[in-house]
């Protein structure tokens, strides 16, 4: 069964009302891609009573209050995207399209949808429940951050939301916390991986420059991010303080990951793999199309992309499903009414760190101060593509499965850096698992720009494009590359840009398509880049800010030559 969208649904199942109402900006898909699904179905699975809200009108009442008021706790979720980035491109023009709200107008998840639908709730419930925000939004806005949509520093979301938790990461064992000391009238501060508001600092906890000084001050908020990002790993992270108006944030220190086992029992609670009922008469979810039949694999990224915020939310650390969980869920696949026999995508974050990891004990965490891949990888990571091989020959022998593809990018580096076996692995998915293109994000060229990016070199790429040419003659097959590249990023000219195009076209021997231009999201290195004007080691960097000159660098690479006209030279 779905999770109950309707006061009917509730009461076919004989409740009375609901222990928790989970509030989303996206329509509710059941699937264990969708972070308010994933939420709910783990609430239920213990034992609470749970339901969904899934894109209330904000302009009245009549959505947010037809479930009632929950018995412990309100759910609070912009969705599976920040809604700044969902309703807004780059240039600051609002998106027309949106793949997961029914029938594909971005017509119904309102702009900063946390602090929207927080509102709302107090709106229409007064006094109320506590009010618990969760999901990538949150998240990223926990402590002070630059919004790029105000060009403003804004104080923690937790405030502006006037919400009373904020549940920070990948947060299933955080929620059944949350649930049971309210459940048992116990207080919540002793939680891992929430924020919450005090009156006082907390003395045993590392403070934060105040958000009035970080709000003024670039060099006070790049001391502050410096601070965060440090301590935003678990096992090595530090519980933070920091003052926002006359009261304090409460950063309690990062929850360790949930474990391989837990993962894969979190992957098989029995998701319908469909949007709910009540969207039917709005129309076709379009991400569907990609979600239905796809599979994760693992979770996290080690990659710490600068402009990426995986890493912020989701951690560094990657937890591995079991071989035999993967092969239960597509063997499920299989069985599913309107299957074809293909699986969209088998991976995650990035596809081939499936199987790899630090050799480090997890209860130290990721290090402090050292990136995991940059500028080479550390001498501690495991980079070996064995077990994702091996796990593909595996998948390929169910009946019933025709095709499997790899549609998540992969980190081409890291087929370089695996000499024992990348190069069997990129034979392998050049073979078997590419449906035409494979993406790989080399974004640039000029390697200036990619150490700000936090990205391997432009040496890096050309060797791997090479790779790839002669593994596809070799093994008598046609395949291309799809590569993702970036316009704008800190320290990028227009003249950069021009020696990307030429790059482009010899390595490549294309004019590329996927362009985008670099949205500085909140909590991540490249928006402290963006909005101080400096690189990490201090020194000015040239960063453009210009609506139509950031376009101008994006045309640069992606118009076409002028084609010949008949006789001319």
């Amino acid at each position: 069964m779905f999770i109950p969208a309707t006061p009917e649904e509730v009461a076919a199942l004989g409740w009375k009302g609901l222990d928790v109402i989970l509030v989303t900006g996206d329509s509710y898909i059941d699937s264990p891609h969708i972070g308010v699904a994933v939420i709910g179905r783990v609430l239920m699975e213990a034992g609470y009573r749970v339901g969904i809200i899934a894109q209330p009108d904000v302009n009245d009442g009549r959505d947010i209050s037809h479930l009632g008021e929950p018995e412990l706790f309100w759910g609070v979720t912009g969705g599976c995207m920040d809604s700044m980035i969902a309703n807004y491109t780059a240039s600051g023009k609002r998106r027309r399209s949106d793949d997961l709200t029914a029938g594909g107008v971005n017509n119904r998840r309102p702009d900063r949808a946390v602090i929207a639908y927080a509102n709302l709730i107090r709106r229409y419930f007064k006094p109320t429940r506590p009010i618990v925000l969760g999901g990538i939004e949150a998240s990223l806005r926990r402590i002070s951050h630059y919004d790029f949509w105000s060009d403003a520093v804004r104080r923690s979301i937790l405030f502006d939301a006037r919400a009373d938790i904020l549940a920070y990461g990948m947060a299933e064992e955080t929620i059944i916390d949350i649930a049971g000391h309210l459940k048992a009238d116990k207080p919540v501060s002793d939680i891992a991986g929430i924020c919450y508001i005090a009156s006082q600092p907390r003395p045993d906890y590392l403070l934060l420059p105040p958000h009035a000084v970080a709000a003024k001050d670039k060099a006070a908020f790049a001391d502050m991010f410096a601070r965060f990002a440090e301590n935003a790993d678990p096992g090595s992270g530090q519980g933070l303080c920091q003052q926002q108006d006359t009261r304090f944030l409460i950063v309690n220190p990062p929850r360790p990951p949930i474990d391989g086992p837990e993962l894969d029992r979190i992957h098989e609670l029995g998701f319908h793999r469909d949007a709910h009922p009540i969207h039917q008469t709005q129309g076709h979810v379009r991400a569907l199309d990609t979600l239905r039949f796809s599979i994760i694999t693992h979770r996290g990224c080690f990659g710490d992309c600068a402009f990426c915020a995986i890493a912020v939310h989701e951690g560094r650390h990657i937890t591995d499903r079991s071989e035999a969980s993967i092969l239960r869920e597509a063997s499920a696949l299989a069985k599913h009414a309107d299957f074809k026999g293909i699986i969209q995508n088998v991976g995650g974050p990035t596809a081939n760190m499936y199987g790899m990891g630090c050799r480090r004990p997890d209860s130290r965490g990721p290090c402090k101060k050292k990136r995991c891949l940059g500028p080479s990888p550390c001498r501690h990571l495991d980079v070996r593509h064995e077990r994702q091989t091996d796990l593909l020959r595996r998948l390929r022998r169910l009946p019933d499965v025709r095709k499997i593809f790899i549609g998540s990018g992969i980190r081409h580096d890291l087929i370089l850096h695996d000499a024992r076996s990348g190069r069997e692995y990129l034979e392998e998915i050049i073979r078997y698992h590419v449906s035409g293109q494979l993406k790989i994000a080399p974004e640039h060229s000029e390697d200036h720009v990619l150490t700000l990016m936090g990205k391997p070199g432009a040496a890096a790429t050309e060797k791997f494009v090479d790779l790839f040419q002669r593994t596809c003659k070799a093994e008598g097959v046609q395949r291309f590359l799809t590569c993702y590249l970036m316009a704008a990023f800190p320290g990028c000219t227009i003249d950069d840009m021009r020696r990307l195009k030429q790059f482009a076209r010899r390595v490549f021997r294309f004019t590329p398509e996927q362009v985008q231009i670099f949205t500085p999201g909140p909590a991540t290195r490249g928006a402290l880049m963006y909005h101080t004007e400096k690189g990490p080691d201090g020194k000015a960097i040239f960063v453009e800010k210009t609506a139509g000159n950031k376009e101008l660098q994006k045309q640069v690479l992606v118009e076409k030559p002028p084609k010949k006209r008949p006789g001319s030279r």
